[in-house]
C-alpha cells in the first residue's frame, strides 16, 4: 500500500530525533536501504534506524544494486506494520533478514466506508451507535464544550497552552491507573515538545482538542501521511469519565477524517479494548533485523538481538510488561493513592440548615477530588456546569459533606 511522506522518516522528526537521543558522529547511512539513516552502538557493528521505538510506523525501500556497505554490520529497524507491505526481497548476497513480531496494532480503513455515519452503522449495532450518540449529546448539553484540529498555522502560546493540559492530564490518567506511561518520561516527553509543533506548521501532526470553557479535555496528538492518520497518544481527563468522553473523542476525530478524505485510521501499537472494537483490521508491527551472513560477529549478534526480542515479546503476550509498570509506579511514589471514596447520603439521614453550608468552589486545588462526583451528577440530571453549586457542610458531630446542587436537583455526599 502507499505510505508515501511518512512523518516519522520526515527531515524534521528525524533531525529533531537525533539531536535529543543520538551523537551525529554515530549516525551513518546505508546506500541498500533507502529513506532510512541508523545510529551506531558505541562499540560493536550493530546500528539502529533513527526515530527508534518513538515512531509509530516506519517505511523504508531496499536498493537493488551491488552495494557491500552492510558487510560485517548488523543493522535494526523498530515497528515496521505488517499493512505497509514493505518490499524486502534482495539479489544482494550474504544479507539475511528475520522479521521479528512484536505489538499488535489495530486500524479502521476508512476507504472502506463511504462516510462516518456509513462506518458506525457497518461496525457497531444500532443501540450501540445510539447510545454513542446519547454520550455526546449529554456532554454538549451539560458542558460548554468546543473542539479544535489544532493543525498548520498556530499560535506558539496556544500549543504551549495544550501541551501543559497535556502532560497534566496523563499524569492524572495514569497516577489514576497506578502504572508508568513511558511517555511521561522526561526525555521522551521533551522530544514530542519540541518536534509535535514544527510537524503541526507542516501539516505532518496534529492536537485534536476538546474543551469544556476553553480548558482541554480530551487531547489527542495525531501524525500524517498521505493516506494514513495515526493515533498517537490519547488521553481524556478522567473527572468526566461518566461521560464516555474517550469514545465522544473518538467519534468527533473520526469525523474530521472522513470529512479530510484519509484512507486509514491507524490506532497504532499495543492493546486496547476500544482499539479493538473500533478498527476493522489488526494487523502486527515487526522489527526488522538485517545482518551480514558472512560475518561471525554479525551473525551471533543477529542471532542474540532476534532471540531477545523475541523473548521480550513471549513475556509481553504474558503481560509481564503490565506487572513491571505498575511495580515501576509504585518504586517512584512515596506513598499510595488514597483510595477513600465518597458515597451518597439520602436526604433524611443528615439535618443541614443554611447556616452550615458554605460554598466552595471545586476549581480550587482542594477540592478538585470533588469534581468526578460532580460531573457524575450532571450526567445524571442533566444538569448544566452553569447552574452548578458545590457547598462544604458539617453536622452538629463535626461529620463533613458536600451539597451539589443545580438547577432542579441537589446530592449530598460523604
Amino acid at each position: 500500500m502507499s505510505h508515501n511522506n511518512n512523518p516519522f522518516i520526515s527531515d524534521t522528526f528525524s533531525e529533531i530525533w537525533k539531536k535529543r537521543f543520538a551523537n551525529p558522529k554515530l549516525i551513518k547511512s546505508f546506500s541498500f536501504i533507502k529513506n532510512l539513516t541508523f545510529f551506531k552502538h558505541p562499540f560493536l557493528p550493530f546500528y539502529t534506524n533513527v526515530g527508534k521505538n518513538l515512531t509509530k510506523g516506519v517505511s523504508y525501500t531496499l536498493e537493488q544494486n551491488t552495494s557491500k556497505d552492510f558487510k560485517k554490520n548488523t543493522l535494526l529497524i523498530y515497528d515496521v506494520p505488517q499493512y505497509f507491505e514493505i518490499k524486502t526481497t534482495t539479489t544482494l548476497k550474504n544479507l539475511r533478514l528475520i522479521k521479528i513480531k512484536q505489538y499488535p496494532g489495530y486500524l479502521i480503513q476508512l476507504k472502506k466506508h463511504t462516510n462516518f455515519n456509513n462506518y458506525l452503522k457497518s461496525t457497531f449495532s444500532k443501540s450501540s451507535v445510539q447510545k454513542f450518540n446519547r454520550y455526546k449529546k449529554r456532554l454538549e448539553s451539560c458542558f460548554n464544550i468546543d473542539e479544535k484540529m489544532l493543525i498548520g498555522n498556530i499560535d506558539k502560546a496556544e500549543y504551549d497552552n495544550v501541551f501543559n493540559h497535556f502532560n497534566h492530564l496523563l499524569t492524572k490518567r495514569f497516577e489514576d491507573k497506578q502504572i508508568t506511561n513511558n511517555n511521561l518520561n522526561p526525555d521522551e516527553w521533551a522530544f514530542y515538545y519540541d518536534v509535535v509543533f514544527p510537524m503541526i506548521l507542516e501539516k505532518k501532526a496534529a492536537l485534536h482538542v476538546i474543551y469544556n470553557n476553553n480548558i482541554p479535555i480530551s487531547i489527542r496528538l495525531l501524525y500524517f501521511s498521505d493516506a494514513i492518520i495515526f493515533d498517537a497518544i490519547t488521553v481524556f481527563d478522567i473527572d468526566y469519565s461518566k461521560f464516555h468522553i474517550g469514545k465522544v473523542s473518538i467519534m468527533k476525530v473520526l469525523e474530521w477524517s472522513f470529512n479530510s478524505n484519509y484512507k486509514y485510521f491507524d490506532f497504532s501499537k499495543g492493546y486496547f479494548d476500544y482499539k479493538e472494537s473500533w478498527s476493522d483490521l489488526k494487523y502486527n508491527f515487526e522489527y526488522h533485523l538485517y545482518f551480514d551472513t558472512k560475518s561471525l560477529i554479525a551473525n551471533i549478534l543477529g542471532n542474540s538481538i532476534a532471540t531477545f526480542f523475541k523473548l521480550k515479546q513471549f513475556l509481553r503476550d504474558k503481560e509481564f510488561d503490565k506487572k513491571l509498570h505498575q511495580l515501576t509506579f509504585l518504586l517512584k511514589k512515596e506513598k499510595a493513592l488514597s483510595s477513600e471514596t465518597l458515597k451518597q447520603i439520602p436526604p433524611n439521614q443528615v439535618s443541614l440548615t443554611e447556616t452550615m453550608l458554605t460554598k466552595i468552589n471545586i476549581n480550587n486545588i482542594d477540592y478538585a477530588f470533588l469534581k468526578k462526583y460532580a460531573y457524575n451528577f450532571l450526567f445524571l440530571t442533566t444538569e448544566h456546569i452553569n447552574d452548578l453549586k458545590v457547598f462544604k457542610c458539617n453536622d452538629a458531630n463535626q461529620n463533613t459533606y458536600y451539597l451539589i446542587k443545580g438547577k432542579n436537583n441537589e446530592q449530598l455526599i460523604g
